[in-house]
């Protein structure tokens, strides 16, 4: 009668976890149940084990719970699959051992609060990158990270104490550079041009709010921006890169949208999640952490770097410049189009 019990409350609570992020609101309550979509997974299967042992299948309802978990669990290996290895890469590996035109980038959420400065100092010189992007740095990291300008001459610094700081260094040269304000007046965003020899690359560092309590309670603006970002980076004809802490999980509507409009390529696509969030707790780790770029590029190698204290992992990614591969994309239809501008526009 015990195993009955679990295995009713147990099923009926991870498949409504499951189906809460189809109704379509933006409060964090719904929203947040993106993130836990291969930890419900494991769970459920874990619930069919238990269930296979211990609950005798003698009442129509547990059947009825066993087809519902059994498609649960079909429908969340369909989100996850992709980002496994058993997926068809979505971004190609580079053929040659040394291609001429390369870009490293490193991206690391610092945690405002975390004092181990050195240690992402030290971190920055073992990776050797040729752009940085600090994200929730205030004025004391941007002190301590005054030592990296003898490396990367060129820099852009928005500290801020409200955990939405940006600091920017490179070591490749600036065409232009704008911070911007897209969606609120205090999150920051960074759009650079790099030169990398004779290509210009353009660089969108961005870090939105995450849908929760303590931040905001909606998801409205987190997505708004991810949008806005994909609709600019689409209308850049060269090379361009997408990066930094985007608050949202590589499987969400959200993201799945940005490509679509941005027709941008995902190197986690075929590779693995490369989870980046949370450093501490090793069973609650998805990934937050982002690059997206254009099919100009091809992937060297993507990398979660060590920790540095931060409840975030440091990612890289080294991309080599070729012609692009149109195919390879993803491409909008009208819905898509139309739902991307009511979000952007609601959140204005």
């Amino acid at each position: 009668m015990l195993a009955d019990c679990i295995f009713y409350i147990l099923s009926t609570i991870f498949i409504i976890l499951t189906l809460l992020p189809f109704i379509k609101s933006p409060h964090w309550a719904i929203r947040v149940w993106d993130f836990p979509r291969f930890q419900i997974f494991c769970i459920i299967l874990l619930v069919l084990t238990f269930a296979g042992i211990f609950v005798k299948f003698d009442f129509w309802l547990k059947w009825v719970l066993l087809a519902l978990l059994f498609k649960t669990l079909f429908f969340l290996f369909w989100f996850i699959y992709p980002y496994s290895f058993l997926s068809k890469k979505m971004l190609i590996n580079e053929p040659e051992k040394q291609p001429k035109n390369t870009i490293k980038l490193l991206t690391a959420n610092v945690y405002q609060e975390n004092q181990s400065f050195q240690k992402t100092i030290d971190l920055i010189s073992e990776v050797s990158p040729d752009v940085v992007f600090l994200l929730e740095t205030n004025q004391k990291w941007k002190s301590a990270m005054q030592v990296l300008k003898k490396d990367f001459p060129y820099f852009i610094e928005v500290p801020k104490e409200n955990t939405y700081g940006l600091l920017f260094y490179s070591k490749l040269a600036f065409e232009n550079y704008e911070i911007n304000y897209w969606i609120d007046k205090e999150i920051p965003s960074i759009v650079a041009d790099v030169q990398v020899r004779d290509e210009r690359v353009r660089l969108y560092g961005i870090h939105p709010t995450p849908p929760v309590p303590q931040e905001n309670t909606e998801s409205t603006e987190r997505d708004a921006e991810i949008l806005l970002v994909g609709k600019k980076a689409k209308s850049f004809d060269g090379p361009s890169i997408v990066f930094g802490d985007l608050n949202d999980v590589a499987w969400s509507h959200t993201t799945r949208l940005f490509l679509r409009i941005s027709e941008m390529l995902d190197p986690r696509i075929g590779r693995g999640m490369y989870s980046t969030f949370h450093a501490k707790y090793p069973l609650m780790r998805w990934p937050l952490d982002h690059f997206f770029v254009s099919s100009h590029f091809r992937l060297i190698d993507l990398k979660v770097e060590k920790g540095i204290d931060s409840d975030h992992f440091p990612i890289s990614i080294h991309l080599s410049i070729q012609s692009e591969i149109k195919e390879k994309e993803l491409n909008a239809s009208k819905g898509d189009k139309e739902e991307a501008n009511e979000i952007i526009e609601e959140a204005k």
